[in-house]
């Protein structure tokens, strides 16, 4: 295999890429919020959470079915994910200290609001995987189908669009409250994120209905799937930004720049009537996370 094919499959299967869009998206959320950036420190734990979070599904994978790429090169690859893991595991507890250094001296005045949107993340996200109690062993969010993708969908808005802000008004003494137009952001974000999901839902079709998963796509079927549940999600991400926009009185053309990833996305859910490889799904459909946040940085600081 050729070495730049090695690189770009490490960077997508290890969950890497994804680290780089929780970044990048973050930053993007915080200029239309037209909120000042963080620290380096706090990007890179953002980085290293995201990709630790992601990784560690894959990590108890002993045997793979040869079918599945993404698990076969975990296999071929566990010793060096375990490094990589440990070592992110080192960057994340030494950023989250130094942030915690900064967030210290502001505890007692972070309003119980900002405490209930701070700790649902993390629980939703742990409730995920699943909590290793007798009870809840078994269950876990991923096994309502028709669930998933809105609760990751839920918590990726939340980790790039009101964390960053959070962080930001915590550590400069400026009041935090939820307005329309933080919602109406939110709302944009978790919707682009969940038509991503939903879209890699077509790609595990045969494997969720094998498993009786009822997945969007294993209940209605791949067109309805595309027509009736994805454009629609789409639309109303897209709605809910141009209101914000509009209420933040962006130029037209910043407004139109915003609106393209938006359109590729539909574009690409339509393709996905043909079957595609694993690396389209992690290259072509989470890169949309990428182009978003890049359109969406060049936007607010060219135009």
């Amino acid at each position: 295999m050729p070495h730049d094919k090695k690189i770009i499959k490490a960077i997508f299967f290890g969950n890497y890429f994804y680290g780089l869009c929780a970044v990048t998206l973050s930053i993007e959320a915080a200029l239309q919020q037209l909120v000042s950036l963080n620290t380096f420190t706090y990007y890179v734990a953002v980085f290293a959470a995201t990709t630790l979070y992601y990784t560690y599904a894959y990590l108890s994978i002993n045997v793979a079915n040869p079918h599945n790429k993404r698990a076969v090169w975990y296999l071929h690859h566990k010793k060096a994910m375990q490094w990589s893991q440990i070592i992110l595991t080192i960057v994340f507890v030494i950023c989250a200290a130094k942030l915690l250094q900064n967030l210290w001296p502001h505890l007692p005045n972070i309003s119980t609001t900002e405490w209930i949107i701070v700790l649902a993340v993390p629980i939703t996200a742990a409730l995920y995987y699943g909590i290793n109690l007798p009870i809840l062993a078994s269950k876990n969010l991923r096994q309502l189908g028709w669930l998933k993708p809105f609760v990751i969908g839920f918590v990726w808005a939340a980790i790039v669009t009101i964390y960053p802000v959070i962080y930001n008004h915590i550590v400069h003494n400026i009041a935090s409250q939820i307005t329309l137009l933080s919602t109406l952001l939110f709302i944009k974000n978790c919707m682009f994120v969940t038509v991503l999901c939903i879209m890699f839902d077509i790609k595990d079709y045969a494997a969720d209905y094998n498993q009786q998963l009822k997945t969007f796509v294993v209940r209605v079927g791949l067109r309805k799937t595309i027509f009736y549940i994805i454009i629609p999600l789409s639309i109303i991400g897209l709605s809910t930004f141009i209101l914000f926009a509009i209420a933040r009185q962006f130029p037209f053309l910043r407004i139109l720049i915003n609106t393209i990833p938006f359109l590729l996305l539909i574009m690409v859910a339509y393709s996905l009537h043909r079957r595609k490889s694993i690396l389209y799904y992690l290259a072509i459909i989470d890169g949309l996370l990428l182009v978003k946040s890049i359109g969406g940085i060049t936007a607010m600081l060219y135009f």
